[in-house]
């Protein structure tokens, strides 16, 4: 019996990374799973992976920054599995980097959009059909970055601390809905949002982090598939309000440094700019 049987769950930015390993890992475990992401071809093909892993899934391409599409997310599920049980908002960008003083209205609006407004968005249209079934779980992917500075990541810092402290504000909202809402803190998570699958990045970065972090490896999608099944699952009925750090010992004693290695293992990111979904080139 999987731990998830006869839930259904929207997972967004589940084409690649983090959402597709937890899309599996739920369908897995006895989950229906709407796929929501941009990028068609992957999203499709986690359909697949997650059918082959013996779940249910169907893919809606959404922008996450857009109320009216993840309104529309929300209602598919619905329309194709019949009720809620779980939202993961998870879809994620870089968004603006570099120095604070160059960084643009314009790109800063378009990192918080994604990274914020997003979750506030999941959080919003999901919560009237969990009541319907009784309860049910939010989870978002916040960010060691929201717990913690990083020079040059000021709207990605800005909108995880944000995610971390609406999770905790909507939770005392909707406890008494028995709706649990929490969020993930990863760490360095070796997926396309760092490597954008540029050739030989993911082996290099893997490598690099397997240095600097205290376990002496990269993290991975599932490990935080893991936290995820565990927030969404009966298990964690008691836990809510909280932000989960799965980070490998990072944020208790970073050993990554400034080498110029690590500046080149970094090379797939500009030093400025604006970063959009892994996907595009």
């Amino acid at each position: 019996m999987g731990r998830l049987d006869g839930k259904v769950a929207v997972i967004t930015g589940s084409a690649s990374g983090i959402g597709r390993g937890t899309a599996m890992r739920f369908a897995g475990e006895g989950a229906a799973v709407v796929i929501a992401d941009l990028n068609v071809e992957g999203g499709e093909a986690a359909v697949r992976d997650c059918r082959e892993n013996g779940g249910r899934a169907v893919f809606q391409k959404a922008d996450v920054s857009s109320e009216a599409e993840i309104k529309a997310l929300v209602a598919r599920a619905v329309k194709e599995f019949r009720r809620l049980d779980i939202i993961y908002n998870n879809a994620g960008i870089v968004g603006a980097l570099g120095p604070l003083e160059q960084i643009s209205v314009e790109d800063w609006d378009r990192s918080i959009a994604v990274l914020l407004r997003s979750v506030f968005l999941g959080i919003k249209h999901s919560v009237p059909e969990l009541r319907k079934t009784g309860g049910g779980s939010i989870i978002s992917t916040a960010s060691v970055a929201g717990i913690r500075g990083f020079a040059g990541l000021h709207p990605y810092c800005a909108a995880k601390a944000g995610v971390v402290n609406l999770t905790r504000s909507a939770a005392l909202e909707f406890a008494k809905d028995k709706i649990r809402v929490n969020c993930i803190c990863p760490g360095g998570i070796n997926t396309p949002i760092l490597h954008r699958n540029q050739p030989g990045v993911k082996e290099a970065m893997e490598d690099w982090m397997a240095k600097g972090q205290p376990m002496q490896r990269a993290g991975h999608p599932e490990d935080i598939a893991g936290m995820a099944l565990y927030l969404a699952s009966d298990d964690a009925q008691w836990v809510t309000g909280q932000a989960m750090v799965v980070d490998g010992g990072l944020t208790v004693g970073s050993q990554f440094s400034n080498a110029a290695d690590g500046g080149q293992l970094l090379s797939a990111m500009p030093p400025a700019g604006y970063v959009g979904p892994s996907f595009e080139k």
